[in-house]
């Protein structure tokens, strides 16, 4: 993950960090901070689809545009890419763009992508050889085999932001739009008890909830760089 942003032009003062548990204090610990981003990995189960399309259908689809939108949203047409989605939802937005370094794929897909439409985004995003060619090439770093686009997987990425109003955004390809799910406390990270309770808790108490006891739950926190 972070081999791919750094390719991408997200400057190497971040990277991806493991998150190991969302209450023990000493093992929050370990995760440098501020944490500006998070990206969830969880299971599609029946729970979270009813959930989802219970919120969407009050929801019209998103149309924003422009520079003015408080964050920027791809809506996901490429198959099993919901990590590269996740991933680029994490560094485009928030205090994280400020750090993308200029001349990088990462740069000229904003540059591209602000004044579009959420449809013409996607085909941006399906037509970007430099996207896909980082994307490749993380992937074959890894220990396993990628997925084929059409292979099913039931598992999926949503990343969480703060905006620089201070929001906290859920931003998932598959949904109607960005969500915008509270706001934070100035000088507040995303590991910070509230941005855990209106994001990635909120995942696992519906599972908790209708006891299905899904376990199959991953955080990664975007901060600073060990190294």
């Amino acid at each position: 993950m972070s081999s791919l942003v750094h390719k991408l032009g997200l400057s190497p003062e971040l990277s991806w960090h493991d998150v190991y548990s969302l209450d023990d204090p000493s093992l929050l610990a370990f995760v440098p901070r501020p944490a500006h981003a998070l990206l969830l990995v969880f299971p599609v189960s029946s729970a979270y689809e009813k959930a989802r399309h219970e919120e969407d259908k009050s929801l019209p689809d998103y149309s924003g545009t422009g520079p003015k939108e408080e964050v920027l949203w791809f809506k996901q047409t490429i198959g099993n890419a919901c990590g590269l989605m996740g991933l680029l939802h994490a560094a485009c937005n928030g205090m994280t763009r400020d750090l993308i370094a200029p001349s990088t794929p990462l740069s000229h897909l904003i540059t591209d992508a602000l004044p579009l439409d959420p449809t013409s985004r996607s085909r941006l995003l399906e037509t970007s050889d430099s996207l896909a060619a980082a994307h490749a090439s993380a992937a074959a770093e890894g220990d396993t085999t990628a997925p084929a686009a059409d292979e099913r997987i039931d598992l999926h990425y949503v990343a969480f932001v703060k905006s620089a109003e201070n929001n906290l955004w859920e931003l998932d390809g598959r949904r109607k739009g960005p969500l915008n799910r509270g706001t934070l406390k100035d000088g507040e990270d995303m590991l910070g008890a509230k941005a855990l309770e209106l994001g990635p808790k909120r995942f696992l108490k519906r599972e908790e909830e209708a006891g299905g006891g899904e376990l199959r739950f991953s955080l990664l926190a975007l901060g600073p760089s060990l190294e």
